[in-house]
């Protein structure tokens, strides 16, 4: 595919005049995934309603929303050599329509096994799109303007975290279920058609040959790792089948696939990506922060819903202070990088966030709400001093043909980081919560609660408090709220203890890039 003239005379860059005009639809591309993510989080029980949705059980919905991450996060290495193979735009545009179609599927889908369905097509169309929006604006955008890109890339995921909840409330207090899955059709068609009208046909020195043996081990072994991680995120014991065979498996094809990119000629994922000084640095960092923040915000929701009593909406609204907070230290990290170089930005936005998970070993059932969003406004705005300059760090020395490579290691990091701090924060609370609970002398009158009854309120807080209810014991769903805190306290103490260890890679491995991060932080 031969890029437009006018492309080819800045070198496969698109003239500076154009770059702003790419950003926008690129960012708008990206901001779907993110979109998509947390707009779900308010239609679940309307899917578990069986008249007003599908009747989904409790395990269907985990794989509603598991299923995506599962593929997005295991074809993420094969989107990227895909976009570097075909070029960003061709395979921008192939993702946003495979994403739409399974969209606008499964806005339809009569059950909850053909909604699973849709979301993996929608995790596959996602792995398409990610890397290619990055590599686009790596290799379109000038290089004193990339810095600010990437932030505005990176702010994307803060805004469409924000944006999700409240356009989800809106579509179900006015339509069916399906709307929050249909209302992306429209989007991924003014997506495309920027694409075709902005975006330039970009592309590598050179054709790489693609390695459908290398991407197949990819897939199979990322996929068979993050199955593992989500069964074990869903109560199922570290040495059964369901969870240690799928992660032996996929360790193993990993190991193949690793082994079979040093040797290939065209590899999936070149390996030299990380002798780049700060690339596997940059890489730990990432995948830390974002398990340490996703498993903090599954907590934290549970907590607001639980003992403080909020509702899902009330709930949603106090979390966007954390997508405000990314927003925010998103912008100003580039700022940030120029003053106290990239290094020293990431490690303050791990120590920041890390500060804040602390703060939780105070929390109860008085804790005021302001300082539940101040601190989680903190930890956002941490996150976002993290992502961009660690970003530009890792991208800053790939070369171009390996760009979309590069940027998939990049997103693998973001999905697999959250997607296994959500597992271990929690099998942390259940685990815990289980502990208390058996100890507990739990309410129940003369006669005690029946043995189904003790089991149903020692499965989770939320049972238990079903049951209080039911029951008509206030002391009950007292003692669930006690021994959910107790296991918070644990998984909080796990999270900040990840963090600190992000804030020390973040100082040590970083190091060899100040250089560059103070002359351009590119």
């Amino acid at each position: 595919m031969s890029a437009p003239s006018r492309t080819a005379a800045t070198g496969g860059r698109t003239a500076p005049s154009r770059s702003w005009p790419v950003l926008v639809v690129v960012v708008c591309a990206q901001m779907l995934i993110w979109l998509d993510t947390s707009i779900l989080n308010v239609a679940v029980t309307t899917l578990a309603d069986p008249a007003e949705g599908l009747g989904a059980t409790p395990a269907e919905l985990e794989w509603v929303a598991s299923a995506y991450t599962l593929v997005f996060a295991g074809t993420l290495f094969a989107g990227g050599a895909l976009a570097d193979r075909f070029g960003p735009r061709t395979t921008l545009l192939a993702g946003l329509a495979l994403f739409g179609a399974a969209s606008g599927a499964g806005a339809f889908a009569g059950n909850a096994g053909w909604l699973i369905v849709a979301r993996v097509l929608m995790g596959a169309g996602s792995a398409l799109l990610m890397p290619a929006t990055l590599s686009v604006i790596v290799q379109s955008t000038p290089a004193e303007k990339r810095t600010r890109a990437i932030a505005i890339w990176s702010s994307s995921s803060g805004l469409g975290v924000a944006v999700g909840p409240v356009v989800g409330g809106a579509l179900l207090s006015h339509f069916w279920w399906g709307s929050v899955f249909l209302v992306n059709v429209p989007i991924v068609a003014l997506c495309l058609a920027g694409v075709v009208a902005v975006v330039p046909a970009l592309k590598g020195p050179g054709r790489r040959v693609l390695d459908l043996p290398g991407l197949a081990w990819s897939v199979l072994g990322l996929g068979g790792v993050v199955y593992g991680i989500i069964e074990l995120g869903n109560g199922q014991r570290w040495y059964g089948a369901h969870v240690l065979l799928p992660l032996v498996v996929g360790a193993a094809l990993l190991a193949v696939f690793v082994a079979g990119q040093r040797r290939s000629p065209a590899p999936s994922l070149d390996l030299r990506l990380f002798r780049q000084p700060g690339f596997t640095a940059g890489s730990l960092v990432l995948l830390i922060a974002f398990g340490a923040l996703a498993g903090h915000l599954f907590y934290a929701a549970f907590y607001l819903q639980g003992p403080r009593g909020l509702s899902p909406a009330d709930a949603g609204t106090v979390m966007i202070a954390a997508a405000v907070g990314i927003v925010l230290g998103s912008q100003a990290s580039p700022a940030m990088s120029r003053l106290l170089s990239a290094r020293w930005t990431v490690a303050a936005g791990t120590l920041a966030t890390a500060v804040t998970y602390v703060g939780y070993l105070w929390f109860d059932t008085e804790t005021p709400i302001p300082v539940v969003v101040a601190l989680l406004w903190v930890q956002g705005f941490g996150m976002g001093l993290v992502g961009t300059p660690v970003t530009a760090v890792m991208m800053s020395r790939v070369p171009p043909q390996l760009a979309g490579a590069g940027s998939a290691v990049n997103s693998v990091t973001r999905q697999v980081g959250g997607t296994l701090g959500v597992a271990m924060a929690g099998s942390i609370l259940s685990a815990v919560y289980r502990d208390r609970m058996a100890d507990a002398a739990l309410p129940g009158g003369p006669q005690g609660l029946s043995p189904d009854a003790r089991e149903q309120a020692t499965a989770s807080a939320e049972a238990a408090r079903s049951l209080a209810g039911s029951l008509r014991l206030p002391e009950l769903a007292a003692t669930a709220d006690r021994a959910f805190l107790d296991s918070m306290y644990a998984a909080t103490f796990w999270t900040a203890v990840l963090a600190f260890i992000g804030f020390g890679v973040a100082v040590v491995g970083l190091r060899t890039r100040e250089t560059d991060s103070e002359s351009g932080g590119n």
